[in-house]
C-alpha cells in the first residue's frame, strides 16, 4: 500500500443509536466529573490563584477513549485487512508531549509546516506515519520531506512540477499524492471551509479541463498513488464532507480504470469533523461519520483502498479546559461583568467571532467547588485592552465573585495551545491530568511563560538600533 502503515483492520458492524446515545450521555457525565475533581485538586494543590491565575488542564482520560473512538469507529466500517493511518492534524494541539502521546495512542502526525514536521520528529512520530500538507510548501520543505520518506500532498500543478524534478534527481519512497477540491460547498464558518467553489486548497476538480488534467497527470506520473481531499470543519454537515469523499473516491476510481491499472492506492479524506460546543457530549461522533461514509461510499472501504485521516480539534477539544481566576467585578450599564485573566489570548477566535465560536463557561467558587446559586446575566471578561475581550457576554452563571473561577470548557484544541502575545500576556502553565478513585494526578506539558522569557523573545538581546 504504497508506505501506508496499519492503523487498525477490522470487520464491518456498528453499534444501534440508542446504545450510543445512552453511552455518549454516560461518557459526557464522567467527562464532566473529572473535570470537577481536576479543578478541585489544582485549587487544592495551589496550581491555580493569586500568582497563577490562568491553567489550561488536559483530560487524558479522554483523549485516551477519543482516539480509541476514532479508532473503533473505522474498524467497524472497514474490510479486515484495509490499511488504517489515524494522523493526527498537529496544528490543532502542536504541544510536543500531547503529539508523543497521541503517537503512543496510535496515531501518526498529519503536518503543514517545517515547525510542526519538527514537533512531530521531537515527539518521535516516524516519517512512515507523517503526512506534509499545505498550500505553500517550499523547495527546501519538499526536498527535506521526500529524503526523509514522509508522504506529500501536492497543493497544485506548480507544486507537482517542482516534485517532478526533485523525483527525476534523486527518486524517493515518499508516498505522493495530489489534492482534491470537491467544490461541495462550505459551512456555517467561511473562513474554515475548505471546499467551495474559490478555495484556495487544491485543484478545483469542477473547473473547466481540470478533471481531465487530474487524471493525466497521474497517467503520466506513476509515482502519483494518492489523492487527498479536506472537504470538512467546523460548521460543515457531515453529509457535505462525505459528499466530499464520494467524489474523491469517484476520482481514484476513474484514474485506475483510465489508466488499466490500480495506480491510486490510497485516499487521505482529511479530517474537520465538527465539534458540538453547546452541551458535554461529543456529537456528531467519529462512529456517526464512518457509517454515514459506508453507506455513502461503500467503495472506499472495502479493502481496495488504503484510507488516511487527518482529524485534529474532534479529537481534543473537548478534553481541555481554561481556568480563570476572577480578578474584579463591577457593574456597568446595570450587567455585572467579572474580570479574568484568560481572554484573546488564548480564546482568541471566541473573541473575535462569538457567533461562530461561542464558549461554554463553567462557574466554580474560590475552593474550586462548583458555584452554585441563582443564575444571573454576566460578562465573563479577559485582561485584554479592548473592549470586545470576552469570553461570554450576557451569559446567565451563577454571579462570580473576586477570587472565584470561570472555566472555558472545551477548548483542548486551538485554544491554549495557539498563543495571541496581545499585550504581552505570557504563555500559561498547561498540565495534563487523570482523575479517578485515587485521586488527581497532574503532569506538566507545558510550564508558564516567564516575563524574562517575553522579553527575550521580544528581542531584549539585540543591539540598540542605529539611527
Amino acid at each position: 500500500m504504497n508506505g501506508l502503515g496499519a492503523g487498525g483492520t477490522g470487520g464491518r458492524g456498528g453499534t444501534a443509536a440508542t446504545a450510543a446515545g445512552s453511552g455518549a450521555a454516560a461518557a459526557a457525565r464522567e467527562a464532566a466529573a473529572r473535570r470537577d475533581a481536576a479543578v478541585r485538586a489544582a485549587v487544592d494543590q495551589g496550581l491555580v490563584g493569586p500568582d497563577e491565575p490562568v491553567l489550561c488542564l488536559l483530560d487524558l482520560t479522554g483523549v485516551e477513549r477519543a482516539v480509541a473512538g476514532l479508532r473503533t469507529a473505522f474498524e467497524e466500517v472497514v474490510a479486515p485487512g484495509t490499511p488504517v493511518r489515524h494522523a493526527f492534524a498537529v496544528k490543532a494541539s502542536p504541544l510536543v508531549p500531547v503529539v508523543r502521546l497521541l503517537h503512543d495512542l496510535g496515531m501518526g502526525a498529519e503536518v503543514a509546516s517545517p515547525g510542526e514536521l519538527a514537533l512531530a520528529r521531537a515527539a518521535g512520530v516516524p516519517p512512515s506515519a507523517t503526512v506534509l500538507d499545505s498550500p505553500a510548501k517550499t523547495p527546501a520543505e519538499l526536498r527535506e520531506a521526500l529524503a526523509l520518506g514522509i508522504a506529500v500532498n501536492a497543493d497544485n500543478a506548480q507544486e507537482l512540477a517542482r516534485l517532478d524534478a526533485l523525483m527525476a534527481s534523486a527518486p524517493s519512497a515518499s508516498p505522493l499524492g495530489l489534492r482534491i477540491n470537491p467544490q461541495v460547498g462550505g459551512g456555517s464558518i467561511g473562513a474554515l471551509s475548505t471546499a467551495t467553489a474559490t478555495s484556495k486548497f487544491g485543484v478545483a476538480l469542477g473547473d473547466e479541463g481540470a478533471r481531465e488534467w487530474v487524471v493525466r497527470a497521474f497517467l503520466e506520473r506513476p509515482w502519483l498513488t494518492r489523492l487527498h481531499t479536506h472537504s470538512g470543519s467546523q460548521g460543515v454537515a457531515l453529509g457535505r464532507m462525505a459528499r466530499g469523499v464520494a467524489l474523491t473516491y469517484e476520482l481514484a476510481e476513474e484514474i485506475n480504470a483510465r489508466g488499466g491499472r490500480r495506480q491510486v492506492d490510497t485516499i487521505d479524506i482529511g479530517g474537520g469533523l465538527p465539534v458540538n460546543f453547546a452541551s458535554e457530549e461529543q456529537t456528531p461522533d467519529f462512529a456517526a461519520y464512518a457509517r454515514l461514509l459506508g453507506r455513502d461510499v461503500p467503495g472506499l472501504l472495502d479493502g481496495r483502498y488504503g484510507l488516511v485521516t487527518e482529524f485534529g480539534r474532534s479529537v481534543l477539544a473537548k478534553q481541555g479546559t481554561v481556568l480563570a481566576r476572577v480578578e474584579y467585578t463591577k457593574t456597568s450599564g446595570g450587567r455585572p461583568i467579572a474580570v479574568t485573566h484568560a481572554g484573546a489570548q488564548l480564546a482568541t477566535r471566541t473573541v473575535y467571532a462569538p457567533e461562530s465560536w461561542p464558549l461554554r463557561i463553567a462557574a466554580y467558587d474560590g475552593s474550586g467547588e462548583p458555584r452554585t446559586g441563582p443564575g444571573v446575566r454576566q460578562d465573563v471578561a479577559g485582561p485584554a485592552c479592548f473592549a470586545g475581550d470576552l469570553l461570554a457576554q450576557d451569559r446567565e452563571l451563577p454571579r462570580l465573585e473576586p477570587g472565584d473561577y470561570a472555566a472555558a470548557l472545551d477548548t483542548g484544541a486551538y485554544y491554549f495551545a495557539h498563543h495571541y502575545a496581545y499585550n504581552s500576556l505570557p504563555r500559561p502553565t498547561v498540565l495534563a491530568f487523570t482523575a479517578g478513585a485515587a485521586g488527581v494526578r497532574f503532569q506538566v506539558v507545558r510550564r508558564a511563560q516567564t516575563v524574562d522569557e517575553i522579553v527575550a523573545e521580544s528581542g531584549g538581546g539585540v543591539d540598540r538600533l542605529a539611527l
